[in-house]
């Protein structure tokens, strides 16, 4: 048992604790074992494993060790028209003022520049596949894909399994409106029969056939929608829409996606 005293001598005195066992622990030396163990602790907090496992959080708005900020290079804005009424059942509440930095484990890059889209519509009405991972994020409608109506998606090969630490998607952002179930998962083949992992769903009522999800939709603005990686592992992303808010066709300006390559 602790005994606490302002005796101003505890530091040096020969007082001893009586453990279980009946052997005798001078104070002053459980002390100094007590800091030795703390400083043992924090050094291998400092230099553990900096990857999270799959499923955790991997974004957060604290600066920690073995953690950078994710450099997000954002498009200019660029509404146009008159804001239209947002109908949602599930909406998140916008935020006020910019995105606050956000960190990522050390040595993460963006994995997804120039690699190979495929989709569920092979012949976009507008636009082609590559565009998704050009580098181009303007609002402009040259820099736009648009697939059918109806759930779409379109999936990026990044060549080698990675592990995932964020996604940024910007789907379009002339004027504020939601696309609807967007659901983004990771896999290690292409056809997304193993190793499935979802990192983002905000489909609330199945309409998708993919599972609830717990996130919410959310309106979009240049700044495009981050979302959490969460460690998972695999080859290939796969991101579903469902329609928007405006009409029923699915878009894709850009999609970025940031990690490490597995060894």
């Amino acid at each position: 048992m602790w005994l606490m005293t302002p005796d101003p001598l505890i530091a040096t005195s020969t007082r001893r604790l009586f453990l279980k066992s009946g052997a005798m622990i001078p104070i002053r030396k459980m002390f100094l074992l007590a800091a030795a163990l703390t400083g043992l602790a924090f050094s291998l907090s400092a230099t553990a494993d900096p990857e999270s496992p799959a499923g955790s959080t991997t974004l957060t708005t604290t600066a920690a060790p073995n953690t950078q900020p994710l450099e997000i290079h954002l498009p200019k804005p660029q509404f146009f028209g008159t804001p239209k009424a947002i109908k949602s059942k599930n909406l998140e509440k916008p935020l006020a003022g910019k995105r606050p930095v956000y960190q990522v484990p050390v040595g993460t890059v963006l994995l997804s520049k120039g690699k190979k889209v495929t989709s569920s519509d092979t012949a976009p009405i507008i636009g082609t596949l590559d565009m998704v991972t050009d580098g181009d994020k303007e609002a402009g409608d040259g820099s736009l894909v648009e697939l059918a109506p109806g759930k779409q998606y379109v999936q990026i090969d990044l060549g080698k399994p990675a592990r995932i630490a964020a996604l940024v998607v910007w789907h379009f952002h002339q004027e504020a409106r939601v696309y609807q179930d967007v659901i983004v998962q990771v896999a290690e083949d292409p056809d997304f029969i193993t190793g499935v992992t979802t990192v983002f769903n905000n489909d609330y009522d199945n309409s998708s056939g993919l599972g609830v999800g717990p996130d919410k939709e959310y309106l979009e603005t240049h700044e495009g929608k981050l979302m959490d990686g969460k460690g998972a592992k695999g080859r290939y992303v796969r991101l579903y829409s469902n329609g928007n808010t405006s009409n029923d066709a699915n878009h894709y300006i850009e999609v970025e996606i940031y990690g490490k390559m597995l060894e």
